[in-house]
């Protein structure tokens, strides 16, 4: 082993980081292969042990087992989502395949799942507290759902399937990414620029000169450029093309259209499904959720939509006066909406995003994510510089306990880069457990508009909301409190896991956190209390077609996964779906079927988009428990979040920790009155 592949499994940096300076692309694949290797021995040494059965020798075991690929694998794939490169991508197509095959392996131990087996048949009689019972619960079902039940060549091929699944994700999302990197729209004069604020200007800048061309302009398909350059542009011509490049990722033809990707993996999904049994694909993720069947998601989704449908024809009927009155001649259209619903917005609560930008600056916004971590849960954070991390824009703090002791590693890393996948998220390069004597290291990886050197960077509210959803999900990593790793941080299900981010977000809007944290970059002013309100009261502008957009996403997503076959042409059934729902014309989905990573580029949210909206009537409730007090950072009701919540991991079952917080579960009342739906 040279000595960057072992500065992948043992780290040797500052403050028990890798060294990241040590590692080289190259090194990648080899220190993976090693560390399989590594764990298929440590799993062998436990299904050939001797003795009898126990949770220590066979649990514990496993809990304990595959160290070393857990540290490869968390670098590698930070660096494949958030700064890749043709080395990393050419090693991501050949090494996952390689990780199914390996889960598969292990899944289909025999004598290992035997040993499993056992332990579950008498866990009534082995004595185990609440988190070993749902470890073991979580392994045993595992097991099965990875089909360890199954024999001869069902075996086989369910072993096949899963392995050309990671293949066609890892396709798909690199697919997608070459389409985002490779489009550009230079933008050769002043009129190209009509109607774009100074910071959105600056922003196309540094996207230009990132791309090569220096002093001129660009506009980039990240959604940080795109989404502005659509609200802000007054050059129509402009806004469609941008539009139809963003809608279109994944839909170009040749080496990087989807189409073939997407209906091969919802072929081979209800296959997967069928081997173990289950009707459809839906039924066999759901059976593992909060929501349980497809039914229970549809009479969820199915509520919110009427009530979206209605109130964005409303809002698309003020979109077209607003265009007669200005002296046109068209129907809106999807390039038009986003521009003229922030029209109508500076009307009616009389601001512009230009206006409230200069209070939300990117460093203060951190400081105030930060501040309420410390009012709700006690945690402190303290910057550390001059750390090398995977790349220069990265930043790392380090989060202390009340007593000051340590708590945590955090990374933030928030510019959109050709390097980086589109979008948001945490993941974690290690995770708290007691029986390994690991604390956590998470990052939360984001796609804001970098500014031009020397300049602050701001933010939008939105963008600002997504930096309290991600920290939200990064709290949810960094105050665990278990013992076994299987079930740390953001380990539940999946219907279960945007709650603490999604209920963090409503620490933005206390009018507290923002009078001492939307401060102006230049001024050091607090924003104005009559900016302040008009903000607050325009969180439900455009209610209706921000709802449509997600939801349309959901019901695709769900309709895709619960029916008993694939469609044979997923985007014309994508279609139908959409014209069967009444989608109103001048709004797409939030995530069209070729660049919807979050169900096609792996597995993860397959059969579970619908999870944001299910979070989001507990995390709406959850905030209540707040507002009904009068206080939004109760000592006490933070406690019992802090407990239940955010500590708790995937210790016990979702409904019980909600319930044991809240003292009953929700209803979806407290979600549309949020929304402004009711």
């Amino acid at each position: 082993m040279t000595a960057s592949s072992a500065a992948l499994t043992d780290w040797t940096g500052p403050y028990g980081l890798p060294d990241f300076t040590a590692i080289r692309d190259e090194d990648f694949e080899p220190a993976i292969r090693d560390a399989f290797a590594v764990h298929l021995d440590e799993i062998a040494a436990i299904a050939a042990d001797p003795s009898e059965p126990s949770f220590e020798n066979t649990i514990e075991a496993l809990e304990k087992a595959g160290e070393a690929l857990s540290r490869v694998s968390a670098i590698f794939f930070n660096r494949a989502g958030s700064h890749t490169n043709d080395t990393i991508r050419a090693t991501e197509r050949t090494v996952s395949p390689l990780y199914a095959r390996h889960r598969t392996e292990i899944a289909m131990n025999g004598p290992l799942f035997e040993r499993v087996d056992a332990l579950w048949q008498m866990r009534d009689d082995l004595g185990l507290s609440t988190e070993q019972m749902r470890v073991l619960e979580r392994r045993w079902k595992g097991f099965v759902r990875s089909g360890a039940a199954l024999a001869g060549d069902d075996r086989t091929r369910y072993a096949a399937i899963t392995e050309r699944l990671a293949t066609l994700g890892t396709q798909f999302g690199q697919n997608v990414l070459k389409d985002e990197s490779d489009w550009m729209l230079l933008l050769e004069s002043e009129d190209d620029l009509a109607g774009l604020p100074e910071w959105l200007v600056d922003a196309l800048a540094s996207v230009a000169e990132e791309r090569g061309h220096p002093g001129k302009h660009a506009v980039s398909l990240s959604r940080s450029i795109a989404d502005p350059f659509l609200t802000w542009s007054s050059r129509r011509d402009l806004r469609e093309t941008v539009y139809k490049a963003w809608l279109a990722r994944g839909e170009n033809g040749g080496e990087t259209d989807n189409g073939e990707v997407i209906a091969e993996t919802l072929k081979l999904r209800q296959e997967q499904a069928s081997l173990l049994g289950y009707a459809t694909y839906a039924a066999y993720k759901l059976d593992d959720t909060m929501a349980k069947t497809p039914d229970n998601v549809g009479q969820l989704l199915d509520t919110v939509w009427e009530k979206a449908v209605a109130r964005a024809n409303e809002e698309a009927g003020d979109i077209a006066e607003l265009i007669v009155a200005e002296g046109h001649n068209y129907q809106p259209a999807k390039w038009d909406w986003r521009h003229y619903a922030e029209k109508i917005r500076q009307q009616r609560f009389d601001f512009s995003d230009d206006e409230v930008k200069p209070y939300m600056r990117l460093d203060k916004m951190i400081e105030a994510a930060f501040a309420v971590a410390t009012r709700l849960f006690g945690i402190t954070f303290e910057e550390i510089p001059d750390v090398p991390l995977y790349h220069p824009d990265a930043r790392l703090w380090r989060a202390k306990n009340p007593d000051g002791s340590h708590r945590a590693l955090f990374i933030g890393d928030y510019f959109a880069r050709p390097s980086k996948r589109s979008g948001a998220w945490m993941s974690g390069l290690q995770s708290q457990s007691k029986l390994l004597g690991e604390t956590p290291i998470i990052l939360n990886t984001m796609n804001f508009a970098k500014p031009p050197k020397g300049k602050p960077a701001f933010l939008s509210f939105d963008d600002a909301r997504t930096l309290f959803h991600e920290f939200g999900h990064a709290l949810h990593g960094m105050l665990s409190d278990v013992t076994y790793p299987s079930v740390s941080g953001t380990s539940v299900s999946r219907d279960f896991v945007e709650l603490p981010s999604q209920l963090y977000e409503h620490w933005l809007t206390v009018p507290e956190v923002l009078n001492t944290y939307a401060l102006h970059y230049d001024t050091g002013e607090p924003m104005p209390k009559e900016l302040l309100d008009k903000v607050l009261a325009a969180q439900t502008f455009n209610a209706g077609f921000e709802t449509v957009e997600y939801t349309a996403s959901a019901l695709v997503d769900m309709a895709y996964h619960a029916r008993p076959d694939a469609p044979e042409k997923p985007l014309d059934f994508e279609a139908k779906v959409l014209a069967d729902i009444s989608i109103p014309d001048a709004i797409a989905m939030r995530h069209r079927s070729p660049h919807f990573q979050h169900i096609f580029a792996g597995d993860g949210y397959a059969a579970g988009y619908y999870s944001y909206m299910w979070s989001e009537v507990m995390d709406a409730d959850a905030f209540a428990a707040f507002e009904e007090t009068g206080d939004p950072f109760n000592a006490e009701i933070a406690e019992k979040l802090k407990t239940h919540i955010y500590s708790s991991g995937g210790t016990v079952d979702p409904e019980d920790a909600y319930t044991a917080f809240r003292g009953r579960l929700p209803t979806p009342d407290a979600m549309l009155k949020g929304r402004g739906l009711i």
